[in-house]
């Protein structure tokens, strides 16, 4: 076989593994995007760096890029131009469109830049209106509050959700466990209620480990890869799982734009979906500890986890959340989530600041809230460094001495 051939096969490979037996997902996600590596001579999946590839056969080159330009299927053969595709990053695409259930994924430079590619997917055929159910991420919000990308939300609870649907709706988006209270919709309730209307799910807190938003009709399922995706803080990356027609729309997107993944982010997101149900059964039962601990303590107001479960906490204080955010440390204070180590933020301070006050407090980020990302410490240690940034702020502290509720 020479090398063109040998090129041809290798990336065909890793988008087109032969049907076979269903595998759980702890075996899926070690071995998704892997299974041509032996067949290889392989072990540790390639780094491909390349931003453009030979080719000596400038018809059929062409042929490949008008055949893009008309459904945006990925070019058969070897790769073109890193804007179009990359072996590495399509490993990462297939093993998390495997373990979402979908026929694809679509990999972004950041979880911002995925969703921006869904709201121009819809704006570019006249469809620019969202109905939106907050709480969102911060800054998803304010992307489609500024409409930024020619787009106009209208926002309302699920149960409003038929009711706020135009003609021109073009998306609905939840996220579910939401950023950062926690609240949970019903996923097959609200793909009811869009009719046609593509729903689109943030699925970054639940993960696939926790559940699949395809399965309960989101024909869209948003990640911030930054997050459990990665796992380590150390990569930033967006995706979207979807069917094939919607991944197809979203790659002529990225190769219009040029928000594309670098390939070693996509090495370091596939090597991050090999632990990722490790990591998140293990952070999820220590969080679970954790909201318990936290409500029976009388210097927290409210504790807010979700039925689902998983590894994010929210809680209220009674005194003040600054004076907790200064005092922990074992714990880091910092922005994201998702990773092995413990991080602590203030949503209003932070996360959420961009999105107007008034509607922040409504949709139920207030000012005492505490975000916690638990991660794969010691659930003792972790209580002991709780416990004292707590007595930081106990100032104010509930005088009953009742816990609080987990909601």
């Amino acid at each position: 076989m020479d090398s063109a051939s040998a090129s041809t096969h290798v990336y065909d490979d890793v988008r087109r593994t032969p049907s076979r037996a269903p595998r759980a997902l702890a075996t899926e996600a070690v071995h998704a995007g892997r299974d041509d590596l032996a067949r290889q001579g392989l072990h540790a999946p390639p780094i491909d760096l390349s931003t453009t590839y030979p080719s000596f056969d400038s018809r059929a080159e062409a042929a490949r890029i008008d055949a893009f330009a008309v459904t945006g299927a990925e070019p058969e053969g070897p790769p073109v131009y890193g804007r179009l595709g990359n072996p590495t990053v399509a490993r990462f695409e297939t093993a998390l469109a495997r373990l979402e259930g979908t026929d694809s994924a679509v990999a972004f430079a950041s979880g911002m830049a995925a969703l921006s590619a869904v709201l121009l997917a819809r704006a570019s055929t006249g469809l620019r209106h969202v109905v939106a159910v907050r709480p969102l991420y911060g800054c998803s919000d304010h992307l489609l509050t500024a409409g930024l990308l020619g787009s106009e939300v209208t926002w309302t609870d699920p149960a409003g959700i038929a009711d706020a649907l135009r003609p021109d709706t073009g998306l609905v988006m939840v996220e579910t466990p939401a950023n950062p209270t926690l609240a949970e919709v019903d996923l097959r309730a609200v793909a009811h209620a869009c009719g046609s209307v593509p729903l689109l799910a943030d699925n970054t807190f639940a993960t696939p480990v926790l559940q699949r938003p395809a399965e309960r009709g989101a024909r869209l399922v948003l990640h911030s890869a930054t997050k459990y995706l990665g796992g380590h803080g150390d990569v930033l990356g967006g995706v979207v799982a979807c069917d094939e027609e919607f991944a197809g729309r979203l790659r002529q997107i990225r190769f219009a734009t040029g928000g594309v993944l670098h390939p070693l982010a996509g090495y370091l997101l596939l090597r991050g979906l090999s632990t990722l149900p490790v990591r998140v059964r293990a952070a999820s039962a220590t969080a679970a500890d954790l909201a318990r601990r936290l409500a029976a303590d009388p210097r927290v107001a409210r504790v807010h986890y979700p039925r689902i479960g998983g590894a994010m906490i929210a809680f209220e204080v009674h005194g003040d959340p600054h004076e907790v955010i200064a005092g922990v440390r074992l714990i880091t204070p910092a922005v994201s989530l998702g990773s092995v180590d413990t991080l602590i933020q203030h949503p209003a301070s932070i996360s959420h600041r961009i999105v107007d006050a008034q509607e922040r407090r409504g949709a139920g980020v207030s000012d005492r809230l505490l975000r916690l990302s638990v991660g794969l410490e010691d659930v003792e240690d972790l209580w002991g460094d709780l416990r004292g940034a707590l007595g930081a702020a106990d100032a104010t502290a509930d005088p009953t001495g009742h816990g609080a509720a987990v909601v």
